[in-house]
């Protein structure tokens, strides 16, 4: 009898030649999972990598690896065996030969950056736009989703941790060149290819391919991410993609460190970047019970934002639901997230939503100057557009965001 997973993955492929979705998102974890090896020629096959350097091609610079307060003559050496540093996310991992970054997904072969999951998604997906979120950018339309393994942090809610906190040989793909994940987006009449489930960074070398062969076509893309990439990788990315949803997952550095093995100030600086760019922005904030959800942090975030990129982003406050490590706490009580919506709002952001509670009125778009209902949602599917050439169909009010 073949087993279920050797059905997904034989299902995946011939979803996607026949140009259908493809759900290959398989669960790794816990008793009895089973894990791939990595197959003989799948290193060696992997692509090089970009964004990075090593103390090969670093030579006798040694700051291009290290601080410069940490180099002194007596830390020096000789640079062998060949050690890779990634510049890719603010981890900036050094690594031996054979060794991974924290992502799992980015790997020093014999003195190079090699990424070892281009090519290879293991989720694909039809969503509605709204349900990444975003509420600005085309709402109404479909995107075909993609996801591959791996992630640079290890947020203890997080709610796909079974891809994000995986490595590329928990699953077994096939290659699926990015050609193909243009063509079963146009098969599909999807306008929108967003990366998205995983961290995106990750396989950003596939991203760029993807996202520039679907520019060719008209289509657009767009990345949901946790915002700690590098300067240079994010320039590149805001010239690629048409919208990017960031998570600012709270205003603390403790957090950040505690409960996500990360710094703030990183992805503070990605959305500043993000913003100055021009490229559409919009920022959630899951809501942690006992973790992000006290009167400080609020404020504190909610006073960046309105002072760092101003009143016209959409900002979402998320419900959390217990998953991952953090099945002990409790779903975030509704009147938090209110809470949290109308102190937005009074601080001047013009876009605050609630987000994961369906059918609540914080799911609607509402024009701020006449206060009407512009955009009408339910779950993640809108009901009722008033909306003409980007204004408010009642009082003219132009309302921020990509509509067409």
């Amino acid at each position: 009898m073949i087993s279920r997973r050797d059905f997904i993955s034989a299902a995946s492929k011939i979803g996607l030649l026949a140009g259908w979705p493809v759900v290959c998102k398989q669960t790794i974890w816990g008793a009895g999972a089973a894990h791939y090896a990595l197959k003989d020629n799948f290193v060696q096959d992997a692509p090089r990598a970009r964004y990075w350097t090593s103390t090969a091609l670093a030579g006798t610079d040694c700051v291009q690896c290290h601080q410069l307060e940490t180099v002194s003559d007596k830390e020096w050496h000789d640079g062998k065996p060949v050690i890779v540093k990634c510049l890719l996310c603010a981890q900036a991992c050094s690594l031996k030969p054979g060794e991974r970054g924290k992502c799992r997904a980015r790997m020093n072969v014999q003195g190079e950056l090699r990424s070892l999951v281009y090519g290879h998604p293991v989720s694909i997906n039809i969503d509605p736009i709204e349900k990444k979120p975003f509420y600005h950018f085309l709402p109404g339309s479909t995107a075909l989703s993609l996801a591959t393994s791996g992630c640079p942090l290890s947020c203890k809610f997080c709610q796909n941790w079974e891809i994000s906190q995986s490595r590329p040989e928990d699953f077994n793909t096939s290659f699926v060149p990015p050609e193909k994940i243009v063509q079963a987006a146009a098969n599909r009449q999807s306008p929108i290819i967003a990366f998205t489930y995983n961290e995106p960074t990750v396989f950003m070398e596939y991203l760029a391919d993807i996202a520039s062969l679907a520019a060719e076509q008209k289509l657009r893309s767009v990345l949901v991410s946790c915002g700690f990439m590098n300067t240079e990788p994010l320039k590149e990315m805001c010239g690629l993609l048409n919208a990017i949803k960031i998570d600012l997952k709270g205003y603390s550095r403790d957090f950040y460190r505690d409960v996500c093995g990360a710094e703030l100030q990183p992805v503070l600086r990605s959305v500043r970047q993000i913003a100055r760019s021009g490229t559409h922005l919009e920022i959630v904030n899951l809501v942690v019970p006992t973790l992000n959800d006290s009167d400080k942090m609020l404020k504190d975030l909610i006073d960046w934002i309105a002072g760092e990129i101003g009143p016209d982003v959409p900002v979402h406050f998320s419900r959390f639901h217990p998953d991952f490590r953090l099945l002990n706490l409790p779903p975030t009580p509704v009147t938090t997230l209110e809470r949290f919506r109308d102190h937005a709002m009074s601080r001047g952001l013009h876009y605050v939503y609630i987000g994961n509670v369906p059918g609540h009125s914080g799911n609607n778009t509402f024009c701020p100057q006449c206060g009407k209902t512009v955009i009408q949602r339910r779950s993640f599917f809108v009901e009722e557009t008033n909306l003409k050439d980007g204004c408010c169909s009642f009082c003219g009010r132009s309302i921020a965001g990509v509509w067409s």
